[in-house]
């Protein structure tokens, strides 16, 4: 092993080309990992930012905030259950918004959430006509004091202030006050207007115990008129959710195996031109499997070079695109796990080459050598 890891240092053109390879294929594994990573945030931020263990919407929406009504009194039974110690009314709109400097038909894609227990990052409800917003939002021209013109009926919010990840299905969110919300949507949506008490989904937060054993409570209370979910499977139940992971995991998948591909090759190749070292390392009493552990130790090094140069060119990357404007996402998680991987497929690829290191005879070796 030391003799493969010297060859590294002192022939290391040798190794140029499949270093360069792999480096491409390392950038475009973490690219499209962050890419994931960007697209499930920004769907998804505002439902993971809900501190709480329960959402209920009512059975027939399928988990849609727009088409789910959850009526005063069927919170009441909820509140009035001990696994339960809190209750909070969620409502969204999703509409445009007209951002002061910009054109007339440059609109921001927002969408407006009324609440009453704070998300994450999120403060206490603002006043009447006021909201926090998404950060997202700077890359639309907004700033804090500006006043926003929602939807067709050009309803005014002001912005008081930034959080943080809380889009939701690629919109970015702003967080305003039950009433300010009721007033937008009747505005705006009057079709889709509520009666007050009445919100879309309920955010429930239980007394410290299990948490399937305060949904089956909730539901079984309820009867058949209400579904509740952990939040994680709400946000299962985004429209588009799985389906993007579902692809991205895919060509991720694909990715991995062309790694596996490009270092079976390489050091197939690199055996075939050493059968003659290798016969000879053989009849001095060199083991194959010490012979194999070089070869893996060469492709774990090459493969752990080209991915801390692409870790590096992803992070730079990152940095250079304007936020907003693509939804990527790097993160330390996924530049380790796209690393991993990659080893993975180096140790794999690397399998390849056993059987013929297994088969080279150091008497034909030396001969073919002379």
């Amino acid at each position: 092993m030391r003799l493969a890891l010297r060859e590294l240092v002192r022939r290391p053109g040798r190794f140029v080309t499949a270093t360069g390879i792999l480096t491409l294929i390392a950038i475009l594994l973490m690219f499209l990992g962050g890419l994931l990573d960007g697209l499930i945030r920004t769907s998804t931020g505002a439902v993971r930012a809900q501190d709480v263990d329960a959402i209920v919407f009512s059975e027939s929406s399928q988990a849609s905030f727009l088409r789910s009504r959850i009526e005063p009194a069927t919170r009441a039974e909820i509140d009035r259950l001990e696994v339960v110690s809190e209750t909070g009314g969620l409502g969204v709109v999703q509409l445009g918004a007209r951002v002061p400097g910009n054109g007339p038909r440059d609109l921001a894609n927002v969408a407006v959430w009324g609440y009453e227990l704070a998300p994450i990052g999120v403060p206490d409800p603002p006043a009447a006509g006021e909201a926090w917003a998404d950060e997202i939002l700077k890359s639309d021209n907004v700033e804090i004091g500006d006043q926003l013109l929602v939807g067709p009926a050009r309803t005014p919010i002001t912005v008081v202030g930034w959080v943080e990840n809380t889009s939701y299905n690629g919109q970015s969110g702003l967080w305003t006050s039950v009433d300010t919300w009721r007033s937008v949507l009747t505005a705006n949506r009057p079709d889709a207007a509520l009666a007050d008490g009445v919100f879309q989904a309920i955010v429930v937060r239980g007394t410290g115990g299990d948490s399937a054993t305060m949904i089956a409570a909730i539901e079984t209370t309820s009867g058949d008129g209400v579904i509740a979910l952990t939040v994680q499977d709400a946000i299962n139940e985004i429209p588009g959710v799985t389906e993007q992971q579902t692809t991205f995991n895919q060509i991720l998948g694909v990715t991995v195996v062309i790694a596996l591909v490009v270092i079976a090759l390489f050091f197939a190749l690199l055996t075939v031109e050493r059968s003659a070292l290798y016969g000879m390392l053989k009849a001095i009493g060199a083991r194959s499997r010490t012979i194999f552990a070089g070869l893996v130790a060469q492709a774990v090094v090459v493969t752990l070079i080209a991915a801390i140069i692409a870790g590096l060119a992803v992070i730079a990357l990152d940095l250079l695109i304007p936020p907003g404007s693509i939804p990527l996402y790097i993160s330390a998680s996924r530049i380790i796990t796209s690393i991993v991987l990659l080893l993975f497929a180096a140790v794999v690829g690397c399998a390849f080459s056993l059987r013929r290191v297994l088969g080279v005879d150091p008497a034909s070796a030396l001969g073919s050598s002379q």
